[in-house]
């Protein structure tokens, strides 16, 4: 008989809303520099290759760290990760923020990069062991993947009001301040959670680690951006290699840097890669749906950065729902309807023309983010509910790095997609009498053809304009009908492949196996326990795995 989870009180909701400071921070800090490109080519001259690094290196520092940092967190304490990685995204913003050159810029990205990957994975693992009720938990998940997806989105708009009355570095200097009041809450209201036995830390398998990840991200851009080059190609085998050499490692390693029984369970390879699945559509397609409204819709960056907010209406209540219906719905029927959402988002971007009415391109836009939104608590929950407890930071830092690699396919795959059949529709339609020159550029991007129709003559202009504008939408069309056949198959494997491994059908399947009918597929076959699930797949015995340290907000109201 095990004792009822301890449901989370005020302090606890308290807690929620401090771990959604940093969770905030670190998505927008992805997307905060898009409409600061000018002002810091003016500032700091950064050749074209620097400029790429300024944008890449947090997210390629970000995702080659995830593990490491969630590794670190199980052994020294998530709380003391969280305001380490604190110090470090403080320090770093106000280096950022007054870079005297593009060096320092690309310096304190790299920080930044360092300390996000402290903050992420401490962020949803704390959530896995302040919240041990299955609804509660559910819903503190919920916020956290809303938080997470509106960050992305929130970027830019915050950047583009920043910089109508302020220096490029002011995107910046937001940070420091909410760093601040997150350093002095955290010891107040986040308890310390850490392995009570995690064993010597595994410097070899950490090196290993970003040798994988760093060289696959770096060339799936790089093929996403160029098409095929030779020095992408042979960076992804390179990672590719010494990824079979850390899974070697993990293998023989006496304290693995990741425990690969985890992988046994349906609950965790399953969350881990549909929600690689969903980052690949969400993130793979936000490209087409901004282009679309500054290029084909003629917005300024500001006004087109606004209008995207509006999808995001339907992020939180996807989520709400979402979550409601988990407490009585197996989870792979709604992860598999939320895919089927997303597809028919999707679908109905598949009609949108260049000269389409805005709310269209809105309304499938919506359907997409809501989708995607849904399926983000529910596939989180697998995976941090079915790892012990004590080893939730390299669980969630696992699923955030499957995050970070889906959103680098989708961006390659999908990206590349579209341009092909931009490029393609366009050579049948470029008007005559273009020089040579203008139509090279006007094949490469969609923005290129703006720039050059703004030096030509009206009718040609406008032919070009035309032109440029309905191949876009052609590529748009395409990859949003590829995506939807992905999303469609998806759907059906969700539901075949995970079926019972998490959510109230587990729960009973695990009551069963103790009547004696069997045993249950789910995570008690790794961590060696015969109690039953609760219904977002946690073990219930293994709640008392994990031993709090004395501090803080260790106790239940």
């Amino acid at each position: 008989m095990t004792s009822e989870p301890a449901l989370a009180g005020r302090k606890e909701w308290l807690a929620l809303a401090v771990l959604a400071l940093p969770l905030l921070l670190v998505s927008m800090d992805i997307s905060i520099l898009f409409f600061a490109v000018p002002a810091i080519s003016a500032d700091l001259s950064p050749t074209g290759t620097q400029l790429l690094w300024v944008f890449d290196i947090y997210a390629f520092v970000l995702a080659g760290l995830l593990i490491t940092m969630g590794s670190i967190g199980d052994r020294m304490g998530r709380r003391k990760l969280l305001m380490t990685g604190t110090v470090f995204f403080g320090g770093a913003s106000l280096m950022a923020a007054y870079a005297s050159s593009a060096g320092m810029l690309i310096g304190a990205r790299a920080l930044l990069g360092i300390g996000g990957a402290c903050l992420l994975p401490s962020t949803l693992s704390l959530i896995r062991s302040i919240f041990t009720d299955s609804a509660q938990r559910a819903k503190a998940l919920g916020v956290w993947s809303a938080v997470l997806i509106s960050g992305v989105s929130l970027g830019p708009v915050l950047s583009g009001v920043m910089l109508e009355f302020f220096w490029w570095g002011s995107v910046f200097l937001i940070n420091a301040p909410v760093m601040v009041l997150l350093l002095l809450l955290a010891p107040r209201l986040l308890p310390e959670f850490k392995d009570p036995n995690p064993g010597p830390f595994d410097i070899l398998s950490s090196l290993l680690s970003l040798g994988a990840i760093l060289p696959v991200i770096y060339g799936i851009k790089e093929l996403g951006t160029d098409g095929f080059e030779t020095v992408p190609v042979i960076a992804i085998v390179v990672g590719l290699v010494v990824g079979f050499l850390f899974v070697l490692r993990q293998r023989t390693a006496a304290a693995p840097l990741l425990d690969l029984s985890l992988l046994s369970t349906r609950a965790f390879r399953g969350g881990v890669g549909f929600a690689m699945v969903a980052s690949w559509v969400m993130i793979g397609f936000a490209i087409f749906t901004t282009q679309y409204l500054q290029s084909v819709q003629d917005m300024s960056a500001l006004e087109a950065a606004l209008w995207s907010l509006t999808p995001s209406v339907g992020i939180f209540l996807a989520t709400g729902v979402s979550t409601g219906l988990a407490q009585r719905v197996d989870h792979a029927y709604i992860v598999g309807g939320a895919f089927v959402l997303t597809a028919g988002g999707l679908l109905f971007l598949t009609q949108v023309r260049a000269d389409s009415p805005l709310w269209m391109v809105l309304v499938g836009a919506g359907g997409l983010s809501a989708g995607v939104a849904a399926t983000m608590p529910l596939l989180t929950g697998m995976v941090v509910g079915s790892a012990p407890p004590e080893k939730a930071g390299i669980a969630s830092a696992t699923l955030q790095t499957g995050q970070e690699l889906g959103g680098a396919v989708g961006l390659a795959t999908l990206g590349t997609l579209g341009s092909a059949v931009y490029r393609d529709s366009l050579d049948g339609s470029i008007p005559a009498g273009l020089p040579e020159a203008a139509q090279d550029a006007a094949r490469e991007t969609l923005a290129s053809a703006v720039l050059v129709a703004g030096d030509l003559p009206g009718d040609v202009k406008g032919a070009l304009l035309t032109a440029a504008r309905e191949s876009f939408t052609d590529g748009l069309n395409t990859a949003a009908l590829a995506a939807a056949g992905v999303l469609l198959v998806a759907a059906l494997l969700v539901v075949l492949l995970m079926r019972g491994a998490a959510g109230p059908a587990t729960a009973a399947a695990a009551g069963s196996a103790e009547a004696g009918d069997g045993p249950a597929d789910g995570p008690e076959a790794v961590n060696g326990l015969a109690a039953s699930e609760d219904p977002a797949g946690l073990p219930a015995a293994s709640v008392a795995a994990e031993t709090p340290s004395a501090g803080p907000g260790t106790g239940r109201r």
